[in-house]
Protein backbone atom coordinates (compact mmCIF):
# COMPACT_ATOMS: atom_id res chain seq x y z
CA UNK A 1 0.00 0.00 0.00
CA UNK A 2 1.27 3.40 -1.13
CA UNK A 3 0.18 6.74 1.13
CA UNK A 4 -0.09 9.94 -0.60
CA UNK A 5 1.37 12.24 1.54
CA UNK A 6 -0.03 15.52 -0.46
CA UNK A 7 -3.56 13.96 0.08
CA UNK A 8 -3.10 14.37 4.39
CA UNK A 9 -5.09 16.04 6.05
CA UNK A 10 -7.22 16.98 9.35
CA UNK A 11 -4.28 15.54 11.07
CA UNK A 12 -3.97 14.71 14.80
CA UNK A 13 -0.96 14.77 16.74
CA UNK A 14 -0.13 12.46 20.20
CA UNK A 15 2.66 12.98 22.79
CA UNK A 16 3.85 15.97 21.38
CA UNK A 17 5.96 17.02 24.27
CA UNK A 18 8.18 20.38 25.15
CA UNK A 19 10.91 17.96 26.58
CA UNK A 20 11.08 16.28 22.88
CA UNK A 21 11.42 19.30 21.11
CA UNK A 22 12.97 19.04 18.25
CA UNK A 23 12.87 15.27 17.93
CA UNK A 24 9.41 14.51 19.26
CA UNK A 25 10.83 11.20 19.62
CA UNK A 26 7.61 10.13 21.37
CA UNK A 27 4.71 11.80 19.13
CA UNK A 28 2.62 9.43 16.63
CA UNK A 29 -0.25 10.27 14.42
CA UNK A 30 -3.59 9.54 16.00
CA UNK A 31 -6.08 9.98 13.30
CA UNK A 32 -6.17 12.07 9.68
CA UNK A 33 -8.23 11.86 6.50
CA UNK A 34 -6.30 10.91 3.28
CA UNK A 35 -8.09 12.46 0.50
CA UNK A 36 -11.42 13.69 3.03
CA UNK A 37 -11.30 9.88 3.94
CA UNK A 38 -10.40 9.00 7.96
CA UNK A 39 -7.45 7.05 7.59
CA UNK A 40 -7.62 3.10 8.48
CA UNK A 41 -5.31 1.50 11.18
CA UNK A 42 -3.45 0.36 8.43
CA UNK A 43 -2.70 3.45 6.48
CA UNK A 44 -2.13 4.63 10.42
CA UNK A 45 1.11 2.02 10.86
CA UNK A 46 2.36 3.18 7.89
CA UNK A 47 1.75 6.83 8.02
CA UNK A 48 3.78 6.26 11.97
CA UNK A 49 6.76 4.97 9.98
CA UNK A 50 7.74 8.00 8.23
CA UNK A 51 9.65 9.84 10.78
CA UNK A 52 9.99 12.78 8.73
CA UNK A 53 6.42 13.25 8.45
CA UNK A 54 5.39 12.70 12.03
CA UNK A 55 8.28 15.05 13.25
CA UNK A 56 6.85 17.54 10.87
CA UNK A 57 3.36 17.04 12.09
CA UNK A 58 4.47 17.18 15.65
CA UNK A 59 6.61 20.85 15.00
CA UNK A 60 3.94 21.87 13.60
CA UNK A 61 1.02 21.19 16.14
CA UNK A 62 3.94 22.18 18.59
CA UNK A 63 4.23 25.64 17.11
CA UNK A 64 1.02 26.18 17.36
CA UNK A 65 0.09 25.34 20.43
CA UNK A 66 -1.46 28.33 22.35
CA UNK A 67 -2.53 30.37 19.21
Amino acid sequence: MKIDFDKIDNVVVECVDLYDYPDFCDAYIESCDIDGVPATEEQLELINENGSFVNEQAAEEFINYGT
